[in-house]
């Protein structure tokens, strides 16, 4: 199933111009508060009027004189806060979501309570729960009412690190299970290094980059867009084995040496591998304590305004990106084509950068 989204409108001196196509699985929309990617999110459920053409797997939401009422989208809604029912127990609150189910991708309530683990809080009342839990129910009230798209709209950023790294496992196993298209709003890349397929990066109302995941995010010309900080590669891999407290993670030819990883062999898992903690060498690096070095050929260099360069990389296929010195760069005298070693610490790839 699948979201095409063209949509225009002037909010004073902010002008929405926004238009993506979602293809299915989890789509990001990315950028700093103010870019508009909330405001792309009520427009889809039909809680804001903009002009322009809103169509899910071609049912046509909005065009012209058509506007469906919000009622009538068959969309899931779960926002930054829970808005669950203060008088009604998770039980309950669960329960009103599926009597609005509206003939969606239907996960029975039991696979719901269970996917979620919303089994021992079932009896509580929502003011008795965490911030973590409290999502984790509002999202089950949304799946029960069996839409055929789900909006969420940065349901981890009222939660400290610790919820956030809670509820994160439970939203890659919905994704793993549930079969219908999810529109993401964030604006923490570690999140949406996780979650997404597609990513739309957003600013100033525009949308300037959108595309495949790791495409995006593996391209130097991104990295403005993503900031310095956050730009990076995300990989898959399967765990090959588990020794010395790290896991060997198999990608493509290479096999990486990461600690906190969890999963049991044979796990597939994503990796997301910060830009900054890439280092470059012309010649294979001896005698270093970094356990991943792997030959690399360099795809593009991109010079930015200020003293860095972004390099990407080809690993065996497996694509990279590097942050480095532009004047590295220069001294290196680093072109397309060229031969380079990639080296990347064990311990600079973080745990909340692994997902499964």
């Amino acid at each position: 199933m699948s979201l095409e989204v063209q949509l225009r409108r002037e909010l004073g001196a902010f002008t929405l111009d926004a238009r993506f196509a979602a293809p299915g699985g989890v789509t990001a929309l990315f950028g700093r508060s103010g870019a508009g990617k909330s405001t792309v999110l009520n427009a889809v459920a039909g809680l804001l009027r903009c002009a322009g053409r809103v169509t899910l797997d071609g049912r046509v939401l909005q065009e012209g004189r058509t506007f469906l009422a919000p009622h009538r989208r068959r969309i899931g809604y779960v926002f930054q806060d829970a808005r669950l029912f203060p008088h009604l127990d998770v039980a309950a609150n669960l329960d009103y979501g599926a009597r609005f189910g509206q003939g969606g991708p239907a996960i029975p309530r039991a696979r719901v309570i269970e996917l979620l683990g919303l089994g021992p809080l079932l009896a509580r009342r929502p003011g008795a729960l965490s911030g973590g839990e409290a999502q984790r129910v509002a999202l089950g009230r949304a799946l029960l009412a069996r839409p055929a798209l789900l909006l969420m709209d940065e349901p981890l950023a009222a939660l400290d690190a610790p919820r956030k790294a809670e509820i994160l496992p439970y939203l890659e196993a919905l994704k793993a299970e549930a079969s219908l298209p999810i529109l993401y709003v964030s604006h923490a890349m570690d999140e949406v290094a996780r979650l997404a397929d597609t990513l739309v990066l957003m600013n100033a109302g525009q949308v300037t980059r959108a595309g495949p995941l790791r495409e995006v995010l593996a391209d130097p010309a991104a990295v403005p867009l993503v900031g310095v900080r956050d730009a990076g590669a995300v990989l898959d891999g399967v765990i090959t084995g588990q020794a010395d407290g790290l896991a060997a993670i198999a990608v493509g030819p290479h096999v990486l040496h990461l600690p906190g990883v969890g999963a049991p062999v044979g796990a597939r898992v994503r990796v997301r591998v910060l830009a900054q903690d890439v280092i470059l060498a012309h010649t294979r690096p001896k005698e270093l304590s970094a356990l991943n070095i792997l030959p690399a050929r360099v795809r593009a260099v991109q010079l930015g305004d200020g003293p860095g360069a972004a390099v990407a990389l080809d690993a065996g296929g497996m694509a990279l990106l590097a942050r480095i010195t532009a004047r590295s760069a220069r001294a290196m005298d680093l072109a397309e084509g060229q031969e380079v070693w990639a080296v990347l610490k064990a311990t600079s790839v973080a745990a909340m950068s692994i997902g499964t």
